[in-house]
């Protein structure tokens, strides 16, 4: 339970990409389609999961991530693809469950730093980062599409997480 809300996670397989594409849509004017989140989850090293209401089984929320584990290196490296939460969820502690749930994830597979993207204007999402340990490393000008407005720029986040 996360500020009155019970849920529980869900590994994400392939056979969720419309249950994500549905959320993802929910939660960012431009979202991907199920077809992205089919191919996204093909790609190796695709690992994430659903936070899933137990009244219901509502999806509330998923994080998506990419890891690239490496021989000749004293880990790898891991990268947020998405994360989303419906709006009425927001705020309630699912996103940052999601996060720590797939940063221990990441961190027993042996990521050891992990890179994400957010939206410059994205003050919730970067105040979650920020109180996750993430720190801007760079940023991506007029990266984000905004439909008919201007596009965004992003800002690159890191995070050393594991051994």
């Amino acid at each position: 339970m996360v500020n009155g809300e019970h849920f529980h996670m869900v590994e994400i397989l392939k056979v969720h990409a419309e249950v994500l594409a549905r959320v993802h849509s929910d939660a960012f004017v431009e979202s991907w389609n199920a077809e992205d989140f089919a191919s996204s989850l093909d790609q190796p090293g695709a690992l994430g999961f659903i936070a899933v209401r137990d009244a219901d089984d509502e999806p509330l929320g998923f994080v998506l991530l990419r890891v690239s584990l490496f021989e000749f290196d004293d880990g790898g490296v891991g990268e947020v693809l998405t994360l989303a939460s419906r709006p009425p969820v927001r705020r309630l502690g699912v996103a940052r469950a999601l996060m720590n749930a797939a940063l221990t994830t990441a961190a027993k597979q042996g990521v050891t730093r992990v890179f994400l993207d957010v939206a410059a204007d994205n003050v919730a999402a970067l105040a979650l980062y920020e109180s996750l340990g993430f720190a801007e490393v760079g940023r991506r000008k007029a990266y984000y599409a905004r439909g008919l407005d201007p596009r965004m720029d992003a800002i690159m986040m890191a995070r050393d997480i594991g051994a």
